[in-house]
């Protein structure tokens, strides 16, 4: 089978997992070929997600490096079983771009997720209206139908907080997001009012910055942070302008945990979030 051309974001994770398991075991790529009967390009396509491995021959990788984490190695072994179709974003293959079915795969395998929002709401918790707005501001400006995609792809999205037992989600959105007018008045008053009745459920902690904050976060970019069925698949996704990128090396999560208990501490509790969120509503 040839190597993939665009490999998923959670493909690329599961090569870079065993990368990191064979560099901590001190083996060389060549090592690691000779112990399950393929080539060295072949390993070197596993690690890079470009080719994929079955579950037999990642567990005798596992033991040929001496990993005995076997809640990892189970997860790895779980995440070569996905395929092509068997998720409700592959609908969108070849429709919209690869990034939207990332995420969409990331929220859905997330156990847990926290995220930073500077400037707009949370994917997970807009309105139609508002992600249409959204889309309708791109640049270079989108062909109707593909806004259209992207708002249906962006609402089937958020039916991963409605699963008989959704992940917890804490965001943490600042004050300018909640106060930009995005598709006018009518559709931000609708967005706050909506993103009040989700702040209600029993997953959800939604917190919220205010300007009077005295502490400094540095919310350059939205920020999410999923975590993974083990600590070691544990994520961040910074969507940025130009481009989105996922991080995982230890030290990069790490930060990202830092500084989204200093967005906590610097943000209103969810009881005062929702009140305050309730004012500005109510005088938009």
């Amino acid at each position: 089978m040839p190597p993939r051309d665009n490999p998923t974001a959670r493909q690329v994770r599961l090569g870079a997992e065993l990368r990191k398991l064979r560099e901590r075991a001190g083996k060389t790529a060549r090592e690691a070929a000779g112990r399950i009967s393929t080539d060295q390009a072949r390993i070197s396509n596993i690690e890079a997600g470009r080719s994929g491995i079955g579950e037999e021959r990642i567990r005798r990788l596992a033991s040929f490096y001496a990993c005995d984490d076997v809640a990892l190695i189970d997860a790895l072994c779980a995440i070569s079983l996905e395929h092509r179709g068997q998720f409700w974003w592959d609908e969108y293959r070849g429709v919209l771009p690869p990034g939207f079915l990332d995420i969409a795969e990331l929220e859905h395998h997330a156990s847990y997720m926290r995220s930073l929002q500077p400037v707009t709401m949370p994917g997970l918790l807009q309105t139609p209206e508002y992600a249409r707005a959204m889309f309708e501001s791109a640049l270079p400006r989108l062909p109707g139908d593909e806004v259209e995609a992207r708002v249906e792809h962006r609402m089937r999205r958020a039916d991963v907080l409605d699963r008989e037992d959704p992940p917890e989600f804490a965001p943490i959105v600042h004050e300018a997001a909640l106060r930009m007018r995005l598709g006018g008045r009518k559709v931000a008053r609708a967005q706050l009012e909506y993103l009040l009745e989700a702040a209600e459920r029993p997953k959800v902690s939604l917190r919220v910055i205010p300007f009077a904050s005295e502490l400094y976060v540095d919310m350059a970019h939205t920020a999410l942070y999923a975590g993974g069925v083990v600590p070691q698949l544990d994520t961040v996704h910074i969507d940025a302008p130009i481009r989105s990128v996922y991080l995982d090396a230890a030290a990069e999560l790490h930060r990202c945990r830092l500084l989204l208990d200093l967005g906590r501490t610097a943000a209103l509790d969810p009881a005062e979030s929702r009140s305050f969120i309730h004012h500005l509503a109510r005088d938009m």
